[in-house]
């Protein structure tokens, strides 16, 4: 019934003009039954009319969805350009000027903050001092003492109650001079062993310093080839929506199928799509390196993009030679054997005897004096205080239940396992600089053919571009030339960071060239 009053006024006017005549009858029956009117005609007649306006409405605004249809059919194969906002770190929309840095910067940087290779350095700079240490061990040791002894006197003697006093009153005032003589003396075999521990450390310290530099190396350049990706990203979907445009207008003018507009489409949705993972990587790849450059977490800094001035890769015969002499792996297990060789000479020198010898010079007496009198022997008068004893021992080993043979044992398994080591790193060492050196070479001759391969996909997309503007083209030609300069302009890029890290891979094993 609300269907047919709505759709009739007149009827719905005569509906309210009955509603009323009910109510002032019932209103005339009596004064009870006006609640109860009042209370249907807000049933009744209020719902019906909220329902009139709604249906008002619709009527008005039914010709906005026809022009909203019509708009959606003129454009209805436009994708929708829906940007995703990546969370920031904070302060990365820091008004701060960000700080611009180059590889060299990044390197050094990363050695300042980087708390592992912090702390390699300082197990460096500890075996630096346990070296010093073990020398100065060698060298005599020279004290000085001064000591009042108070003894308790017995009434009687001069010298008191403890016999080894000779008097109540002594003072004690002695510079003593200590020598160990021991065949680890002789031999200097706790320096050798501590100068190899020293190199040891420095090896790996220098190894670790060119891990840290390869891992910076490899942050930083896929940051820089982010960079590159998201600007190709952003000039790829720039030619995808102008080829989006041209193929609506040509098919506008009936010189193109609609299939050229649908494939279009699926090329421009795919570039956008393309684009929003560009963008992720750039911001994963910032995030990565920003964690090895400062010592707050910190993403306000631009890089120096300089791949294309790379260094020259030297011949392999240079590269052997720096190799030899610039290995740190090497390095570090020639001095290990080293350190354990001078670990075993430390185990058979404790066999043999070993000396020591303190030499005492001061004063001891009852007055604290050159010259003083002897309370034992008052009669004598004032004797010299001033001079020196010496005290020498010699220590055999006799038994010590196979201590000193067990250790002996464990440091020639020491020195054998150390042997076998240094063995291993040469084989090693050999395998690797192979291997790098023909990687360095084949990326270098790849950034070759990808810079050429990338040279020729662009001239191509702007060539099949012209040639599809002027209906000599399909869609299918103009969508395969965009992915082929994608792909190429891509792996152009990463053939000139591989290249880079090839570099700093081989550098490992032979220095900076």
């Amino acid at each position: 019934m609300q269907n047919f009053l709505l759709k009739n006024p007149a009827a719905f006017g005569v509906s309210r003009l009955s509603l009323r005549t009910i109510g002032l009858r019932i209103h005339n029956a009596g004064s009870i039954f006006a609640p109860l009117t009042i209370f249907i005609l807000a049933l009744v007649v209020f719902p019906q009319r909220i329902v009139a306006r709604q249906a008002e409405s619709g009527a008005a605004e039914q010709t906005a969805p026809d022009s909203r249809s019509k708009d959606q059919t003129s454009d209805s194969h436009a994708p929708i350009d829906a940007s995703v906002q990546f969370v920031q770190p904070g302060g990365a929309d820091s008004t701060i000027p960000p700080v611009t840095i180059t590889l060299q910067d990044a390197i050094e940087r990363a050695r300042h903050f980087s708390a592992q290779f912090r702390a390699v350095e300082m197990e460096a700079k500890i075996s630096h001092e346990d070296r010093m240490q073990a020398r100065n061990a060698m060298l005599p040791s020279v004290s000085a003492t001064t000591q009042y002894l108070n003894t308790q006197g017995n009434g009687k003697t001069p010298e008191g109650r403890f016999v080894t006093n000779d008097g109540v009153h002594v003072y004690r005032a002695w510079g003593v001079f200590h020598q160990d003589l021991s065949p680890s003396t002789y031999m200097a075999t706790s320096l050798h062993r501590a100068d190899a521990a020293e190199a040891v450390a420095n090896a790996k310290a220098e190894i670790a310093r060119r891990g840290l530099t390869v891992t910076v190396t490899k942050l930083y350049y896929a940051l820089v080839v982010a960079q590159r990706k998201y600007a190709t990203g952003q000039l790829t979907l720039d030619q995808g929506k102008h080829f989006f445009d041209v193929a609506q207008e040509t098919e506008r003018l009936g010189q193109a199928a609609h299939s050229d507009v649908i494939k279009a489409e699926i090329q421009y949705s795919q570039q956008q799509q393309a684009f929003e993972e560009s963008r992720l990587a750039l911001q994963n790849a910032r995030l990565d390196l920003a964690v090895l450059l400062f010592p707050t977490f910190n993403v306000n800094f631009t890089l120096v993009d300089d791949l294309n001035s790379s260094a020259p890769l030297p011949s392999f015969d240079e590269v052997q030679s720096m190799s030899a002499k610039g290995n740190p792996n090497m390095r570090a297990a020639i001095e290990g054997e080293r350190q354990a060789h001078y670990e075993v000479m430390a185990a058979k020198t404790a066999f043999l005897p070993t000396m020591n010898v303190d030499l005492d010079y001061g004063i001891e007496a009852n007055d604290f004096a050159l010259r003083s009198v002897v309370k034992a022997f008052p009669d004598i008068g004032p004797l010299p205080n001033l001079g020196y004893f010496l005290t020498a021992g010699f220590s055999v080993p006799v038994w010590d239940w196979g201590t000193l043979r067990s250790k002996l044992h464990q440091a020639k398994y020491k020195e054998e396992q150390a042997h076998t080591e240094l063995s291993q790193v040469q084989k090693e060492m050999l395998n690797n600089l192979y291997s790098y050196y023909n990687e360095a070479a084949v990326a270098r001759e790849a950034v070759e053919r990808a810079r050429h391969t990338s040279e020729l996909a662009s001239e191509s997309l702007r060539l099949i571009n012209l040639r599809y503007q002027g209906g000599e083209s399909t869609a299918f030609e103009a969508v395969d030339a965009q992915n082929t300069f994608i792909v190429a302009r891509g792996l152009y890029d990463d053939a000139e960071a591989r290249y880079r890290l090839a570099l700093a891979n081989l550098q490992t094993l032979t220095g900076r060239f």
